[in-house]
């Protein structure tokens, strides 16, 4: 009778550490799921800024959209006429809010 109550505790304890290892393998799927949607195209990423802290100065490499601000009016004020071909993240040029950062290169005259 020992050897069969030791027998059945062995699989109670294997069938535990079994759905240990299905646990633990769903969440690793999960968080690599998880990762691999949450980057944006070409790893990089759109950053959003509260408040005015980067538009002081309008034409650096490194643009935050403006309340009010369309892509044509900052090509007219940076002399950039290919922003959306420089940023894959814009996937709609007439859908640009505050906070989006964007690439900016001035065309040199």
């Amino acid at each position: 009778m020992a050897k069969y109550s030791e027998m059945k505790a062995s699989l109670s304890i294997a069938d535990a550490a079994s759905w240990l290892c299905a646990a633990v393998i769903l969440a690793l799927i999960f968080v690599s799921t998880v990762g691999e949607n949450s980057l944006p195209y070409d790893d990089q990423q759109i950053v959003m800024f509260q408040g005015n802290r980067l538009l002081n100065r309008p034409c650096d490499e490194i643009y935050v959209v403006g309340e009010g601000e369309t892509l044509h009016t900052i090509s007219d004020k940076c002399g950039d006429p290919f922003i959306v071909e420089q940023n894959p993240h814009i996937h709609d040029p007439d859908d640009v809010f505050p906070g989006l950062v964007i690439k900016i290169t001035p065309q040199k005259a």
